[in-house]
């Protein structure tokens, strides 16, 4: 009796540990469907997760044109539907506009009909502001199932060499400033977060990462750093990602 109760969990669980974490630590291990780096190139991409935000997502916007540095945001299809003027400023300044989930919700969360969903309404609500289809994908947290990448063919699905802690206040006040410039410029993809209302994250950190991001972008830009740009990005995916 005990043992048909205990093979009864078993299963399920077995399951689920299969569709889930050992999906993502296959793709993130082998890097199948992904691109988790510009390969042979120079320079740092920066990529920002989670926006767009009504008050922080624009200062970002106006200090990445000051410095005339092209990211792909990868937005919450929620919020993108309502701040649609925000994402049509991105579009129109040379960013591209990534899907990170209609909400912000893991995959593991998610069957593969659900995961589908929130992929397809976030790339309908960047097509119906834009204009045009999004390019990249980037799941919540990086976590992937079992579904994730057969129901995301069609995009480039993008991961990150660095991710430094932004969404921590305390991490953007003692850290995140020695993190950023330790960053090789080889081909690096960095992940930061214009938004921080979701769990585990602290409201205000964007704000201590904007002012550590100012500082970081013009000593990189005295020295010469190169940023690399959404297209250069998506050719490089193009030349390496076979499984689209």
């Amino acid at each position: 009796m005990r043992k048909g109760i205990l093979t009864f969990f078993a299963v399920p669980i077995l399951i689920y540990s299969l569709y889930t974490y050992a999906a993502t630590l296959l793709i993130r291990i082998t890097s199948i469907g992904i691109q988790k780096k510009v390969r042979n190139g120079t320079g740092i991409a920066l990529t920002f997760d989670d926006g767009p935000n009504p008050l922080y997502t624009p200062k970002l916007l106006d200090l990445l044109a000051h410095y005339n540095i092209k990211a792909v945001f990868f937005v919450v299809g929620k919020h993108a539907e309502n701040y649609p003027e925000i994402i049509k400023r991105m579009c129109a300044e040379g960013h591209s506009i990534g899907i990170h989930h209609y909400e912000h919700v893991s995959t593991w969360r998610l069957t593969p009909k659900q995961t589908h969903q929130q992929i397809k309404r976030t790339a309908k609500v960047i097509k119906e502001i834009t204009g045009s289809e999004p390019t990249f994908y980037r799941p919540p947290w990086g976590r992937f199932n079992l579904a994730t990448l057969p129901v995301s063919r069609q995009f480039f699905t993008i991961m990150w060499t660095h991710i430094v802690g932004d969404w921590k206040i305390r991490t953007c006040d003692e850290e995140l400033s020695d993190r950023l410039r330790a960053i090789p410029a080889d081909g690096s993809i960095v992940v930061l977060h214009d938004d921080g209302s979701n769990p585990g994250a602290d409201d205000e950190a964007p704000a201590h990462m904007l002012h550590v991001l100012e500082s970081y972008i013009q000593e990189a830009n005295e020295k010469g750093t190169r940023f690399i740009s959404p297209e250069e990005l998506m050719k490089n995916g193009q030349e390496h990602i076979h499984v689209h």
